[in-house]
């Protein structure tokens, strides 16, 4: 908690504390950096709570020959997978295939087809997907995940919902992550190996004082200012990384940060499966149709240039009914807007890199330091929520040639590979053991309800049950599942203050619980709040 100035300056202070600024906190807390990290508002509360939650490699991606980004992700999935199979699980991609399919106009590859051979007339030929999909298998040397198969669709569960022009299909693998999870466990896991993670706290102005940065925040719930001392700044601001450097720091740089808004709709379930669709539209983009919490079905995204990071993104009408559009030239049966059920939108901070379309735009990330002047500061921009982990590897080598000496004689290099987040260390393919596991404990969960605990926590879910003998043990019922034992878990151990945090980042319950649940439980967390402040 805020209060007192410190005078003791912190190797690293991190403003963001969204997937890039804790994954940086985390890898460096890690290495031996004194680290401090400050975020105006809830963990993940912006674009990484807000994405299309997959670590994929981008097989689009390969249209605009990223190949360096492809293969890095590419690597990365089952590196991530292996760390956290509770919030991370495999997931086949259905690809069906149509002659219709274009390709986005102003890729290298429409380009340079578009020269050598004109009378494709922008198609996809199929012959070009496969060897998109060829690269997409051999570029990061899977382990885990099982290769491309070409599969039919007539009769087949795959090929149920969807029209009967669709004959045949091309499934591939990639992987699922709950992505606001991902942030959590890696804010907890920088925290535990000493960073100070500040939530509601926001930087207010930044100077440099000879070699060390003034950094000014002030606590967004209380009103009350400090004053910070640190080596070198980490701007990981996401779609606010160009205020702070322009409002906060007053650095005179010339990088730009280019906003694209992603929405997406969330519908009843569509189908009876837990392959994903990958859809490729006659405009040359595509959209995913994903299984999403048991009972729904998630579709998106788009691509739309976002003016202001101050503007709140929603998905609007013009978004949905593209997705519904896009959508039902596929499935057999038509949505409409009354099958929507819950929509939201997330803003990207794209490296401004002059592309003509917010499509186009590069998804890699960009790291720049300053250092004129005084004290570093290092600027990250793009990135992909599959690639974080090497970001932040990215990030220590700039910070460590900057502050050589900081971490002190017991410092090591590149460590976070393969070690776990918090309730990860279980094999991948080991969920459902784990889930039957907990079920013999605790007899009283039901099978949602396990499942539920397991995927969220992993092997903690045994912890925050405790010696729990019913249900009742748990306290108070909020609804669809949750309880005042797992609400104050996530309040005592998760940095959660409101029911918005816990309904719609910590879980997605808020597409089980009404209004007045909602309401009631945001009651009982403020007077919780109010308890534990008053027995301090």
């Amino acid at each position: 908690m805020q209060g007192n100035d410190s005078t003791h300056p912190v190797d690293l202070f991190v403003i963001g504390g969204g997937i890039n600024g804790c994954g940086i906190a985390r890898d460096a807390a890690g290495r031996g950096f004194s680290v401090t990290l400050a975020e105006m508002s809830d963990l993940a509360s912006a674009t990484s709570s807000s994405s299309t939650k997959l670590f994929h490699g981008g097989l689009r991606y390969l249209e605009y020959f990223e190949f360096r980004l492809v293969r890095e992700a590419l690597i990365e999935r089952e590196i991530l997978l292996r760390a956290m199979p509770h919030i991370s699980w495999p997931m086949r991609f259905v690809l069906p295939y149509h002659k219709d399919m274009r390709f986005e106009s102003e890729t290298p590859t429409s380009k340079f087809l578009s020269v050598v051979m004109p009378w494709m007339k922008g198609r996809r030929p199929a012959w070009l997907i496969r060897l998109g999909l060829f690269l997409y298998d051999h570029l990061g040397g899977r382990k885990i995940l099982p290769g491309t198969e070409t599969i039919g669709l007539t009769g087949t569960p795959e090929g149920a919902p969807l029209q009967e022009r669709f004959a045949k299909a091309y499934e591939y693998s990639d992987c699922w992550v709950e992505d606001s999870r991902l942030v959590i466990l890696n804010a907890r896991d920088a925290e535990a190996r000493g960073a100070a993670i500040l939530t509601r706290t926001k930087v207010t102005h930044a100077t440099r004082e000879g070699d060390l940065w003034r950094v000014e925040t002030k606590d967004m719930e209380h009103g009350r200012t400090a004053t910070h001392y640190a080596k070198m700044l980490v701007n990981a601001g996401g779609p606010w990384v160009g205020d702070v450097i322009h409002g906060k720091i007053d650095l005179p740089s010339k990088e730009g940060v280019r906003l694209v808004r992603g929405s997406h709709i969330v519908t009843r379930k569509l189908f009876d499966h837990d392959k994903c669709y990958f859809f490729q539209g006659t405009d040359g983009r595509i959209i995913f149709a994903i299984p999403y919490e048991t009972d729904f079905t998630l579709i998106g995204t788009t691509d739309a240039e976002h003016s202001d990071p101050s503007i709140k993104p929603t998905c609007t009408d013009e978004e949905r009914d593209y997705l519904i559009a896009f959508a039902n030239k596929y499935f057999k049966a038509p949505i409409s807007a009354e099958d929507v059920v819950w929509s939201y939108s997330g803003v990207r901070p794209l490296y401004d890199d002059g592309a003509s379309s917010a499509t186009a735009a590069t998804r890699d990330y960009t790291l720049k330091v300053d250092a004129e002047g005084g004290a570093p500061v290092l600027n990250i921009f793009g990135g992909k929520i599959t690639t974080y982990r090497r970001l932040a590897e990215s990030a220590l080598e700039k910070i460590s040639e900057h502050l050589p000496d900081a971490k002190g004689p017991n410092a090591k290099g590149r460590w976070t590979a393969g070690v776990p987040l918090a309730g990860g260390d279980f094999p991948v393919g080991g969920f459902d053991r784990l889930v039957s596991e907990l079920r013999a404990q605790f007899g009283f969960l039901t099978p949602f309800w396990a499942r539920r605990l397991v995927r969220a926590y992993g092997t903690e879910a045994r912890d925050m049950l405790g010696d729990a003998e019913n249900a009742e043990a748990l306290g108070r019922d909020f609804g669809a599942t949750l309880t005042e034992t797992e609400v104050t878990w996530l309040m005592e151990r998760e940095y959660a203050r409101t029911a918005e945090d816990i309904v719609w980042r910590r879980s997605k319950l808020g597409l089980r619980l009404d209004e007045t649940q909602i309401n009631d439980l945001d009651d009982w967390m403020q007077s919780h709040r109010a308890r534990m402040a008053a027995a301090e």
